[in-house]
């Protein structure tokens, strides 16, 4: 199955768009690569970089002739943009997304799919805490994951194409139903970024410790909260609206298991802190043997991937 599109058409060319137009640029995925941002100096940054053949503030203009559309914005603008390009999207083509949940991506576009085009929601689980066209790299997907959750009645044929070109993107790709992979990002991704948010957001109210203390003193564990921390606000608030039930649910477990440490803590049980240490540092190294981190020291902050 041949990975490459005449046209791909990139709805949002922040970090994850952007990077795209260069991995599909490495690739030769595409011969043509169009771009969409609704503010003209993101545009002028991007004409800068020239990662694409063409920009546009009009998502209509944009998807004219494509053959994959991706819609790459926050997830919360998915189903208002997918309303406005419906009607001019070319018969046959592949209407994806890079979203970070795929439940509320199927339940806010797939009203707006018309006949003859293939829904393909879509996940690649890569990123950086920067944002914006100047943070992109065509190195982001190499070795990463990326979901594919197919509607119903999707075509074998499209799947295959959307997996090859992904391949050819440098992921590791999969097939998997919506809600499940809103139950796995709930714990692997989302509650990990809302911890991050609020133990930063605590310091910050944390009246006992100065700011600059906070600051002076944070090549610890925070520092690395932080990193998490900075990532998008808008992408990340959309993120948490759109999967709250999946959320939710790993808060409650996770509410509990704290409050278990809680009691450890308060009544000196060190074999239970000692034996849940022993086993958190056995997934990590299990991520690093996956090949989805490194074993670098300070890890492997000045690497590329981590830019």
């Amino acid at each position: 199955m041949t990975a490459k599109f005449g046209k791909v058409a990139l709805l949002g060319i922040g970090l994850i768009g952007s990077s795209m137009a260069h991995a599909i640029r490495r690739a030769g995925a595409a011969e043509h690569i169009a771009g969409y941002s609704h503010r003209a100096e993101t545009l002028e940054v991007a004409r800068g970089l020239g990662f694409a053949d063409s920009l546009s503030t009009n998502p209509v203009e944009c998807v004219k002739d494509a053959d994959l559309v991706v819609l790459a914005t926050p997830v919360g603008a998915f189903g208002e943009l997918a309303e406005k390009i419906a009607p001019h999207l070319k018969k046959g083509a592949i209407l994806s997304d890079v979203g970070s949940v795929k439940g509320a991506v199927i339940r806010d576009v797939g009203p707006f799919v018309p006949d003859g085009v293939h829904f393909i929601p879509a996940h690649p689980i890569a990123g950086t805490e920067q944002s914006g066209p100047s943070a992109g790299f065509a190195e982001l997907f190499d070795g990463r994951w990326c979901i594919l959750t197919p509607v119903p009645a999707t075509s074998d044929a499209a799947v295959e194409k959307l997996k090859a070109f992904w391949q050819a993107l440098g992921s590791q790709v999969e097939v998997m139903d919506a809600r499940r992979h809103d139950l796995v990002l709930a714990i692997t991704s989302h509650v990990p970024h809302l911890i991050a948010y609020n133990i930063v957001g605590t310091a910050d109210d944390l009246e006992t410790v100065t700011e600059g203390e906070v600051i002076k003193f944070s090549a610890g564990g925070f520092r690395d909260f932080t990193r998490i921390a900075a990532s998008d606000p808008t992408m990340w608030r959309d993120v948490f609206l759109n999967n709250k039930e999946a959320v939710l649910e790993i808060l409650g477990r996770f509410s509990e298991d704290l409050f278990h440490l809680q009691r450890a803590i308060r009544w000196s049980d060190g074999d239970t802190l000692f034996d849940l240490f022993t086993r958190t540092r056995a997934i990590r190294r299990s991520i690093i043997d996956a090949g989805q981190d490194t074993p670098a020291p300070n890890f492997g902050r000045g690497e590329k991937k981590d830019k």
